[in-house]
C-alpha cells in the first residue's frame, strides 16, 4: 500500500489519503494506528473490522496469516472512490467548508466515522451498495480555472468514480464542458445554482439534486411588490452567473407585477470597499436587493448600517442572510426577506438532519444552503448505488439510470429530477425573525422554468448583467 499527498504546494496542506483494497479471502493483517496528516503509520483497512465487511464478500479461509492470495479483488470489495470540490480558499471558503459537512453527514448515515474534524480529513467505515466508500477532496477558490484543475487531480489523478462539485456557479459551467468529456463517469453538483448547469445544453452524466438560483428566487419579486409595497429597486451582486441569475428572476418577475429597476451594480468577488457602491444607489430606491455571498455580504451590509442609507428595506439572495452570515451580522440581518432553498421547518426530515449537523460539527448554525445541496446530492449518490448494488459498470449505465429517476424526501422537502435532470423542489420566502430564516411562503414543487411553459421561459434567454430588462 502507497500513500501521497492529495493537491499541490499552491493549495491549502491536505492529510495523505491511504488507499486501501479489501481482500477477502485471506485472513486480515492486523494494522495498527490512524495515521495523522504527515504520519508514516497506516490506518487498519476497512476488512479488518468485521461490522464494515460487507455481507456479499467470501468469508475468510484457513490460509496461514502470512499467505498471500493472488486473485484480484471482488467487485463488492473494491472501494467507489467519490471526489468532492468544494471552496476552501477566499471569501467563500466558510460556506465551501459548509459543503464538506454535507458529505460527511451523508456519509455519517451511511456507516462512516469521522477521521477528524478538518475539511479534508477522512470518513472511516462508510458503503453504499456493499461496497467501501473512499473520499477524496480538493480544493477550490470560486474560480473556473481553480475548480476545474480540482476536477483533473481527481479523475485524471486519483481516477475517482464520481466527483460531487463544485459549488460556485461559474465553477459548475466549467465543469460541465468537461464532464462531456468524462462521459463513463458520473458527476453530481454540490451547490451549483447557475441555471445552464443543467437548463441549456446539459451534460447527460451531471446530476443536479437542488434548485437554481431562479427557483430559489421564485416569488420573491411579486411579494416585494405586493407586500413590501416596493416601486423602485436597486440591486447590486457580485459578477458572476449565480447573481446574475437570482437578480435576473427577481427583475423579470418584479416589473412584470409593475416595478422598476432603478440601477444594477456589478462588484467583484472578494470586494472590501463598497463605499463607491453605496454612494451610487440612487435616491429614488424604495429597497435594495443584495445577492452576495461570504465575507463580501457581511462587509456590504455592515457598510450599508453605518451609511445615510441604512434602514432602507433589504432583500437578500439564497445566501446573503445564510445561517452562518446571520451569527456574523446579528441584529443587522433581522427583518431581512430573501428567498432560499432552505428554511427552519418542523419536518421529522429537517429536525433529523438540524440535529445531526449540530451533534457531528458543534460550532455549525441551522441548516444552510452548501451543507443541505451537498448532503442532498451525496445522500442521492449513496441512494442510487444501493439501488444498483455498487455496479459501476458500463460507464456506470445502471447508477445514472437510477439517478434519473430517483425521488425521496430531503430535509427541505420531496426532490425529484426533470429531464435535464435538475432538481423539482420547494423553495421559500423568508424572514430574518430573533436569528432565524423563518418562512413566510412556501413555493412547492418548482420546476426550472418556474412553472411556465417551457419554451417561453426559455425566450427570456440566458439572465446576465442587463438580461431581461425591466418591461411591464
Amino acid at each position: 500500500m502507497t500513500r501521497r499527498p492529495v493537491g499541490s504546494s499552491t493549495r491549502v496542506q491536505k492529510p495523505m489519503i491511504v488507499r486501501v483494497w479489501a481482500i477477502a479471502v485471506v485472513v486480515a493483517v492486523a494494522i495498527a494506528g490512524c495515521a495523522a496528516p504527515g504520519a508514516t503509520t497506516v490506518a487498519p483497512p476497512p476488512a479488518v473490522a468485521a461490522a464494515t465487511v460487507p455481507s456479499t464478500t467470501v468469508p475468510p479461509t484457513t490460509m496461514p496469516a502470512t499467505a498471500v492470495s493472488t486473485t484480484a479483488p471482488s467487485a463488492a470489495a473494491t472501494p467507489i472512490k467519490i471526489g468532492v470540490i468544494s471552496i476552501l480558499e477566499g471569501p467563500f471558503a466558510g460556506l465551501g467548508e459548509q459543503g464538506i459537512w454535507g458529505v460527511k453527514l451523508a456519509l455519517i448515515e451511511a456507516g462512516g466515522k469521522l477521521e477528524g474534524s478538518g475539511p479534508f480529513d477522512q470518513v472511516a467505515g462508510a458503503t453504499a451498495g456493499g461496497r467501501p466508500i473512499e473520499l477524496f477532496v480538493e480544493s477550490s477558490d470560486g474560480s473556473p480555472d481553480k475548480a476545474l484543475a480540482a476536477a483533473k487531480i481527481l479523475i485524471e489523478r486519483d481516477q475517482v468514480d464520481v466527483l460531487v462539485g463544485p459549488l460556485s456557479g461559474d465553477e459548475g459551467i466549467a465543469l460541465k464542458s468537461y464532464a462531456e468529456q468524462h462521459l463513463d463517469k458520473t458527476f453530481i453538483s454540490g451547490a451549483v445554482s447557475s441555471q445552464d448547469l443543467t437548463l441549456r445544453d446539459a451534460a447527460p452524466n451531471y446530476f443536479r439534486f437542488g434548485t437554481d438560483g431562479p427557483q430559489m428566487a421564485d416569488g420573491l419579486g411579486k411579494y416585494a411588490y405586493q407586500t413590501m409595497g416596493l416601486r423602485n429597486v436597486a440591486t447590486i451582486g457580485e459578477d458572476y452567473s449565480f447573481p446574475y441569475d437570482q437578480v435576473g428572476a427577481f427583475v423579470y418577475e418584479f416589473c412584470q407585477a409593475g416595478g422598476n429597476i432603478v440601477d444594477r451594480n456589478w462588484v467583484p468577488m472578494g470586494t472590501t470597499d463598497y463605499a463607491a457602491s453605496i454612494t451610487r444607489i440612487p435616491k429614488a430606491a424604495d429597497g435594495l436587493v443584495v445577492v452576495l455571498s461570504g465575507t463580501d455580504a457581511v462587509d456590504f451590509l455592515k457598510s450599508l448600517a453605518n451609511s445615510p442609507r441604512a434602514g432602507m428595506p433589504v432583500i437578500g439572495g439564497a445566501v446573503t442572510v445564510d445561517p452562518s452570515l446571520i451569527a456574523s451580522l446579528g441584529k443587522l440581518a433581522e427583518g431581512i426577506v430573501s428567498g432560499s432553498p432552505v428554511a427552519v421547518l418542523s419536518t421529522p426530515e429537517y429536525l433529523a438532519y438540524a440535529k445531526l449537523l449540530k451533534e457531528t460539527f458543534p460550532g455549525s448554525q441551522d441548516p444552510g444552503l452548501n451543507d443541505v445541496a451537498y448532503y442532498t446530492g451525496t445522500k442521492s449518490l449513496l441512494m442510487g448505488l444501493d439501488q444498483v448494488g455498487g455496479d459501476l459498470s458500463n460507464g456506470q449505465a445502471k447508477l445514472k439510470a437510477a439517478l434519473a429517476v430517483l425521488k425521496w424526501t430531503t430535509p427541505t422537502g420531496p426532490i425529484s429530477l426533470d429531464k435535464n435532470r435538475s432538481g423539482i423542489a420547494n423553495t421559500f420566502i423568508t424572514k430574518v425573525v430573533n436569528g432565524q430564516k423563518q418562512v413566510i411562503q412556501t413555493n412547492e414543487q418548482v420546476n426550472e422554468w418556474l412553472g411556465m411553459p417551457e419554451d417561453q421561459y426559455l425566450k427570456v434567454g440566458p439572465f446576465s448583467r442587463t438580461n431581461p430588462p425591466c418591461t411591464h
